[in-house]
Parts: C-alpha cells; sequence; structure tokens
C-alpha cells in the first residue's frame, strides 16, 4: 500500500506529533509548491508524493526522537535547501523561532514564497555562506539548536554549526546509514571547536533506510578564530 497522509498522520503520532487540520493543510501546500517550483528549478530529486512525505517531511520532524524541542527557543538550519528540515519543523511546531541558511539566491527566495504562502510566522531566511554569518554576533552561540541534513561530512559540518550553537545547546546531524567511522573522524573538530558527542540515535524510517541523528552538546566556548574563511572547513577539515 502506497505511503499516504493517514499513514504520515499516523508516524507523527508515534512520535507524539499530534497534527491538526491545518498543519497537514501546510504540509501539502507545501507540497504543492515545491513540486511546482521544482520543474523550473532544482530542488529536490525526490518528488513522488509518498516520497516527499516520508524521506522530506517525516524525516526532517524527527529530531524529536532526539531533542526535547520548545516553544520560544530558537533554531538555525544551515544549508536548508528546499527548506528540510526547518520549514516541515516550523509547522509542527508554530512557536519555534527559526532561521533557515542557504548559500543559493535562486532557493532563498524559493523559501520566501513558501513562507508566504504557508503564513508563518517568525522565521527568517539568510542568502549567505556559513562560514561568514557565524562571525555576526546577532547569530553567534545564539541558537538553542543548529540543525543540518545531508551537507557535508562531520568534521566540515561541526565547523560550520558549532559557533552558532549556544552553551548548552545542541548541533544536530541528519545523517544516513552507519556513521561510525564518520564520528571518529569528526571526534577532534568537535572537541575544538566546543562540542561533546552527547547522544545518537538511530533509526529506521518509515520502513526505508536506518536513519542516525548525531547530537553534539555545545560545553564551552567556540575560539573565534572559528569558523575559519569560507571554503576552508570542507577542504580542510579539522
Amino acid at each position: 500500500m502506497e505511503y499516504g497522509i493517514d499513514q504520515f498522520k499516523n508516524d507523527c503520532i508515534q512520535m507524539d506529533i499530534n497534527l491538526s487540520d491545518k498543519q497537514i493543510l501546510q504540509f501539502q501546500k507545501y507540497y504543492e509548491i515545491l513540486n511546482e517550483w521544482n520543474n523550473f528549478m532544482n530542488l529536490t530529486a525526490i518528488t513522488e508524493y509518498s516520497d516527499v512525505l516520508k524521506k522530506h517531511f517525516l524525516d526532517s520532524i524527527s529530531i524529536v526522537k532526539a531533542a526535547k524541542i520548545k516553544e520560544g527557543e530558537m533554531l538555525l538550519d544551515i544549508g536548508t535547501g528546499a527548506g528540510f528540515p526547518g520549514i516541515p519543523l516550523k509547522i509542527v511546531f508554530p512557536g519555534l523561532r527559526i532561521v533557515l541558511l542557504d548559500s543559493l539566491g535562486k532557493r532563498v527566495k524559493f523559501l520566501n514564497h513558501v513562507i508566504v504562502e504557508l503564513g508563518l510566522e517568525q522565521i527568517e531566511t539568510i542568502h549567505g555562506r556559513a562560514e561568514d554569518f557565524a562571525k555576526n554576533a546577532a547569530y553567534r552561540e545564539q541558537f538553542h539548536y543548529v540543525v543540518s541534513r545531508a551537507v557535508a561530512n562531520l568534521s566540515s559540518l561541526s565547523e560550520y554549526c558549532i559557533p552558532y550553537t549556544r552553551l548548552d545547546g545542541q548541533f544536530i546531524s541528519y545523517k544516513s546509514g552507519n556513521v561510525d567511522e564518520e564520528l571518529k573522524n569528526a571526534e577532534n573538530a568537535i572537541r575544538i571547536l566546543g562540542g561533546k558527542v552527547d547522544n545518537i540515535v538511530r533509526f529506521i524510517l518509515a520502513d526505508t533506510e536506518e536513519r542516525t541523528l548525531v547530537c553534539v552538546k555545545k560545553v564551552k566556548s567556540t575560539p573565534k578564530k572559528y569558523p575559519r574563511k569560507a571554503g576552508t572547513p570542507s577542504r580542510e577539515p579539522l
């Protein structure tokens, strides 16, 4: 049987999330806009309705397996692309204050369109690179949660994300499959940047694939020299 909206709702209930009719409509409208814009710009290779429900929407929300998100907290989504996980999290947690960061202007234009069409509030977009905005006091070490999904290896990702994470906050990386080797290679970077691996949550996403949430707690302030200039973290991981 094809995965549909009823199964999506049930899978959300399994994670203690009861979606209202308004939230369901927002998810459906989001899918329609994504599908429409994907015809003329490359937002996602995953386009089937059932796959988007599972592999984008449900996957984005799965952070609740690792974090107790509270209304009013601040979350930064780095390299958000078509808005994952930030926009699904905003739909589910309307009181969460969210910033979406992406380096491509066309994607930011799409995100702004989605925000208006879905009537979302307390959510902003930033067009730029993670390395640049982390020097800005308005963003540096300000967020309860910094998240990223399928952007880079964990070492580079740590340098993009940990500088934005507030003390006692969490950087949470969405990963697929086995991350043990990647995690081992990132240990040094995480330590240097002021983080400590707090939790690793492994699960099967709606009978599709193994997913892993790597949760890094910010235990001390990130040295001012990090992140290094744009492009360096990906070329020369710590």
